[in-house]
């Protein structure tokens, strides 16, 4: 496989401040041990925060910036406490260095109708053909 520049004119840059994810996030299973919203907050305070990871950001603005809902930022910033990503004392996000090992859940069972959205195939499937209508 070539691992050529596909467009030698559009190499990205750093130009002024610049956030960063490790390869191991992706390369080890942190990715995958997240689910959409743990994801979309995850990556918004990795961009939001300053070189020691930590922002200021409202539960407000978030909500916004991420279209969510306020249930759906609690259980993001509580899934992401729970599994050592980041740090919140109430105002302050810190996203921590990753852990040694992702976090994998025991509990794959589907319990709420909540659970059914996010890791039901069947679920899912018919939200995404109600979404597109048919």
């Amino acid at each position: 496989m070539s691992k050529s520049v596909l467009n030698p004119g559009r190499i990205r840059k750093i130009n002024g401040s610049f956030a960063f994810v490790e390869h191991r996030f992706l390369q080890e299973g942190f990715f995958e041990s997240l689910n959409k919203a743990e994801l979309q907050l995850y990556f918004f305070l990795v961009l939001a925060g300053n070189r020691a990871g930590v922002s200021w950001y409202s539960y407000e603005r978030i909500c916004v910036m991420l279209n969510i809902i306020l249930d759906e930022y609690i259980e993001a910033r509580n899934g992401l406490i729970d599994k050592d990503m980041i740090a919140f004392d109430g105002r302050v996000y810190q996203v921590l260095s990753l852990p040694g090992k992702p976090f994998v859940s025991e509990d794959r069972l589907l319990r709420t109708s909540r659970d059914m959205e996010t890791r039901d195939p069947a679920v899912i499937r018919r939200i995404v053909e109600n979404a597109l209508g048919d």
